[in-house]
């Protein structure tokens, strides 16, 4: 087995008396991908900005490539270090990415801060924009001259170019068409297989969990419910919270009213 390059151990987050993360654990193998599943309130996006280090956990911790991640990181030197071990990937990249500035300027930026004494940045920018697929016209570009696929091209360029072992994707592909879903999706795949970096990946959608992850866990309410191979889990749910997700997905027959009703029974 690969070894781990991300352990979540019993990480709790309590908001007043709503305990957002409650004990939740899970191991992302080097190279391999993590699905986090669950509707809006289930606790994925908290647990995702925990690991990040967006956010701290009231107890718990992070393990990322065998070190445990200190609860409090101290000057610029060590919010670096950090950011080298974990990016984050937005759903919205317009958000992220300043609107005056191109976007050689900001992968340019990105390896200055985190590698300044590189001398071939101007080469590394371009294996970037290769790598996700933009061509040299896009790096003169700014964010509003792009389409929305392009820009979380961009964003995607920029998380690599700090050689992060783990790329945490929080509803990465959710704003965006069908059709541009598959190709930044086809593209992640290229990139794991090449890079070997992690994905945790944050959705609700179930079809991408499918195509992209090949382990999962299952949230509600805070709380891990379900976990195991994402086949596995998609074809033969135990949980019956995980088999109601799998049944509101529309599909010939669906029933919406019947669907609202089994989630009030649960």
């Amino acid at each position: 087995m690969p070894e781990a390059v991300l352990r979540a151990v019993n990480l709790t987050r309590a908001f007043g008396a709503v305990r957002a993360v409650d004990e939740v654990s899970f191991t992302l193998r080097k190279g391999g991908s993590l699905g986090i599943v669950g509707e809006s309130g289930s606790g994925k996006t908290t647990t995702a900005r925990i690991v990040v280090g967006l956010d701290q956990p009231d107890s718990g911790e992070i393990v990322v490539a065998g070190r445990t991640r200190p609860r409090t990181v101290r000057g610029r030197a060590g919010r670096l270090a950090r950011a080298r071990e974990v990016q984050m990937v937005f759903q919205d990249p317009y958000l992220s990415l300043d609107p005056r500035t191109s976007v050689a300027s900001v992968l340019h930026e990105t390896l200055r801060l985190h590698f300044p004494g590189r001398t071939d940045r101007p080469e590394r920018v371009r294996e970037l924009l290769d790598q996700v697929g933009l061509t040299a016209r896009a790096a003169d570009a700014r964010p509003g001259q792009l389409s929305g696929g392009q820009r979380q091209r961009v964003a995607i360029a920029r998380a690599l170019a700090v050689e992060p072992a783990v790329l945490v994707l929080d509803e990465a592909v959710a704003a965006l068409d069908v059709s541009v879903q598959a190709q930044i999706l086809n593209l992640l795949a290229d990139i794991r297989e090449q890079t070997a970096v992690g994905y945790l990946f944050i959705t609700h959608d179930l079809g991408v969990v499918r195509c992209v992850t090949d382990e999962v866990i299952v949230m509600r309410h805070g709380r891990v419910i379900e976990t195991g191979a994402t086949a596995e889990v998609l074809a033969a749910p135990r949980h019956p919270y995980t088999r109601l997700l799998l049944d509101s997905v529309p599909h010939p027959g669906w029933d919406p009213e019947r669907i609202a009703a089994a989630r009030r029974a649960l």
